[in-house]
């Protein structure tokens, strides 16, 4: 409330923040929706391998498709939720799509650059970041998630060290998945606090329209095709559609509020060994030896941070 004193607004503040990082044990009903979202986000990867047509494309399509998928939910089941909702309650939901849209412009071109190992490897450190973001907003961390850094940071050392001997595009690729890793966080973080007010429809509608906008101008600026693909194609961006961004994207935020980020986080880490072996049946693509003990690093570094996420101390923010 605009009336409550500076020292009430930093608590409600930190309160806040201790929320997003709780754990919950999920229900029987959250597991089995985390189960078909965990097999959705796996198979995203080996299946947008198998794209011939331009990654902006199945960007556009696989968020435009999913929002439009969502608003008969929007106007019937949840149509309630939308009263009184004033711009502020959708500024986050614009900020998610924003930090999704550059997320996909980055990650899914290193999919054609590098293995699906290394690619998925690295884009599955969001956690990381948004613990850091957490630690910079004022959350104090234990020592724990600074090791699970520390572990998981040797183990992208180490996936990037055997790509550098691959190829320079393979160095490229790494790349391109960290910086869709680090733009996850953003979408993560912003999703979080856009569930605060919004009911799963109303934020994946909004913030799904915003990516496919965007990515549809990004699109025309390099002049990159939207439209006249192959059969196969279609039906791979088909597939994408329902099994990343319904059965994965979407089942993810509906149990955000549920469970919490922390617990999403951890199930969103059973899509490396997930995508590893849809990779391995659909493409026939095994990893190089050396880079197994870096995924192995990674997934155990960000486990580490995700299940010491729980903070206990909190501190003011700089006001």
């Amino acid at each position: 409330m605009s009336g409550a004193p500076a020292a009430s607004g930093g608590t409600a503040h930190a309160d806040r923040s201790a929320a997003a990082w709780a754990l919950h044990r999920p229900g029987g009903r959250d597991v089995g929706l985390l189960s078909l979202a965990v097999v959705g986000v796996s198979l995203s990867a080996p299946l947008t391998a198998m794209v011939t047509a331009p990654m902006l494309a199945l960007a556009f399509w696989r968020n435009a498709a999913g929002a439009a998928a969502l608003v008969p939910v929007l106007l019937t089941r949840e149509r309630s939720t939308l009263t009184g909702l004033r711009w502020r309650d959708l500024r986050s939901s614009v900020v998610a799509g924003l930090f999704l849209a550059a997320h996909f412009a980055a990650w899914l071109p290193s999919l054609s650059l590098t293995t699906v190992a290394a690619s998925v490897a690295l884009v599955t450190t969001t956690p990381i970041w948004t613990a850091l973001a957490a630690r910079i907003s004022g959350v104090r961390l234990p020592a724990a998630v600074w090791w699970g850094l520390l572990l998981a940071f040797a183990g992208v050392v180490l996936i990037v060290g055997v790509d550098v001997t691959v190829s320079g595009e393979a160095l490229a690729g790494d790349a391109l998945a960290l910086l869709g890793a680090v733009c996850a966080g953003g979408y993560v973080l912003a999703g979080a606090r856009a569930r605060q007010r919004l009911a799963t429809s109303a934020y994946a509608v909004v913030c799904y329209s915003v990516c496919a906008v965007v990515i549809a101008a990004a699109a025309l600026l390099v002049d990159a095709p939207l439209a006249g693909f192959e059969a196969r194609d279609w039906w791979l961006i088909a597939g994408i559609t329902v099994s990343a961004q319904l059965f994965g994207h979407t089942l993810l935020n509906l149990v955000l509020s549920s469970v919490g980020p922390t617990v999403v986080s951890l199930a969103v880490l059973l899509e490396v060994p997930g995508a590893l072996l849809f990779a391995l049946v659909l493409l026939g693509q095994v990893p190089p030896l050396l880079a197994l003990p870096g995924v192995v690093l990674v997934v155990a570094g960000v486990a580490l941070v995700v299940r010491a996420g729980r903070p206990t101390t909190l501190v003011e923010p700089a006001t």
